[in-house]
Formats: C-alpha cells, structure tokens, sequence
C-alpha cells in the first residue's frame, strides 16, 4: 500500500505567513487543515490548494477558546484521520504602554497569542505522540526585545518561546519535536496594519515605512511572508529532525546589530543609504 501524505493544521492561515506556509506544505506533499475566524479568506487559501491538485479543508474556529482548539484538532483528525505537525501561527498586534492598557486589553492579547498555542497543543499532543510528530510555533523578534507600548504583545511573544521550549523538554521523550520561528518585520496585512503609525508619523508612504523599519538592518528590507515559511516548513519536516527547543530568528541580521552602532557609519555614507 502507498504510504499516506502526512498532515497538518496551520492556525492563522488565510493570510500572510499562515497562508504562505500553507501552500508550500501543500505543496511539499501535507494534506493541510486551514484554522482562522474568518471563513473568507481560508475559502481562498483552499481554493488555491486544490487547483493545484493538493487537499485542504477548511476550518473556523477561535483557537483562543478551549472549544475552538479542541475542535479544530478533531476536526482535522475527522478529515485526514491523523496528525503530523502544527503550525502555530495565529496572532493579533493591538498592545499599549502598561499604564495605558486594560486588563481587558492586556487578557485578550495574551489569549490569541499566548494561550491559543497552549490549547492547541494541549489538544493536539497525543496526535502528535502517535505520528511522533512536531510542533512549530511562530513567536517574533518582539519575544526576545521590547517595542515601543507593545507590552503585552512582547509579553505574549515571549512567553511563546517558553512555551516552545517547555513542549520540545516535556514530549521530546515521547518523540515530539517544538521549534520556534520569530520573525522580524515582514511584509503581510498584519505587517501593513502595524506600518500605519509609521506612515501617519512620518507623513509617507507605505513603502518607505518598511523601509524606515528596514533600514539599519543587514539585509536592508522586511521580509516577505514566503521567506518566512519555507523556515517554518524545514523545522516541521524530517530535514529537521534533530533539532528541538530552536528558537530560529528570522529578521534579515536585525537582531544581530547594536542600535547605537548606526552612529559610526558615519554621516556620509548613511546619507548614501538614505537617498538610495
């Protein structure tokens, strides 16, 4: 008998990263379960699935509810009978200063981005210790450095570092691997939302924004979502199958420079950068 396709549930993935990821694991052979709260556009991601012959159901939920976690899992177990790997990819950017925000504010953040990856792998792990399979969890350089008033998304971030960490020690026993993405700026809708207030501050436009957020690091420019998963895709897959506990920053070098080293460029040539 042939050998079955492995699968995947994907949180997030009408746009941006999740959707880019989920093509490519279409691509690379995963029957994929598409998760998000807007049945829009995971209609589009499937649509584009299976015209190019790949399989793909789609499935919303809040994954930030126990229900809504425990529901997607079976609901992809229901489609594909098992399960191989889960990308967690969900995530909102409304944050504030800890003086300014609400516990109202400070709780929903924490539980989109913090505690919907715990449900779902709560969920998910005894699927996974059957198919010795793996977990991906996409934090953000914002996990590891605090932005300007985003301090529960920072929080939030972190804590999914920790939580991939604490997956990979508790179940790597069991043969589940946990390995964290932490993306820096990339070019997606989430991306564009947060580039508003440096559009309104710096009256530009939005190109130049991600070029303003850009520029000092290595590579010189965000990154675009299908970077980003062909990462995510590598540390789902047995290419990567001695690495557990990674936390991998993806960010073009940013994390890599210290801030206050843009000074000895040296007027000249960061004009020369600045003009292009």
């Amino acid at each position: 008998m042939p050998q079955e396709s492995p699968s995947a549930l994907v949180s997030g993935a009408g746009t941006g990263i999740g959707r880019a990821t989920a093509l490519l694991l279409a691509e690379s052979g995963y029957r994929v379960a598409l998760v998000g709260r807007r049945a829009e556009p995971l209609d589009r991601v499937k649509d584009e699935i299976t015209a190019g012959g790949g399989r793909a159901e789609m499935i919303s939920a809040d994954v930030g509810s126990p229900d809504g976690a425990e529901g997607a899992v079976a609901a992809t177990l229901d489609a594909f009978g098992r399960l191989d790997t889960l990308i967690c990819n969900h995530g909102v950017g409304a944050s504030a200063p800890v003086g300014e925000d609400t516990p109202e504010g400070w709780d929903a953040t924490l539980r989109i981005n913090l505690t919907g990856p715990f449900l779902l792998a709560r969920a998910a792990i005894p699927h996974l210790i059957a198919s010795r399979g793996s977990i991906v969890n996409v934090s953000s350089t914002n996990g590891c450095q605090a932005g300007p008033g985003w301090a529960s998304y920072d929080v939030s971030k972190a804590g999914v570092i920790m939580l991939t960490r604490s997956l990979a020690n508790d179940y790597g026993p069991q043969g589940v691997r946990a390995n964290c993405v932490c993306p820096g700026w990339v070019r997606t809708p989430m991306g564009d939302d947060g580039m508003r207030e440096v559009v309104e501050k710096w009256d530009c436009s939005l190109e130049d924004a991600y070029w303003l957020c850009a520029r000092d690091t290595p590579l010189r420019r965000p990154g675009e979502a299908a970077e980003l998963a062909e990462v995510i895709v590598f540390l789902a897959g047995p290419k990567s199958s001695y690495m557990s506990a990674a936390t991998v920053v993806v960010d073009g070098g940013g994390m890599a420079v210290d801030g206050s080293s843009t000074a000895f460029h040296g007027p000249q040539q960061r004009l020369r950068e600045l003009l292009g």
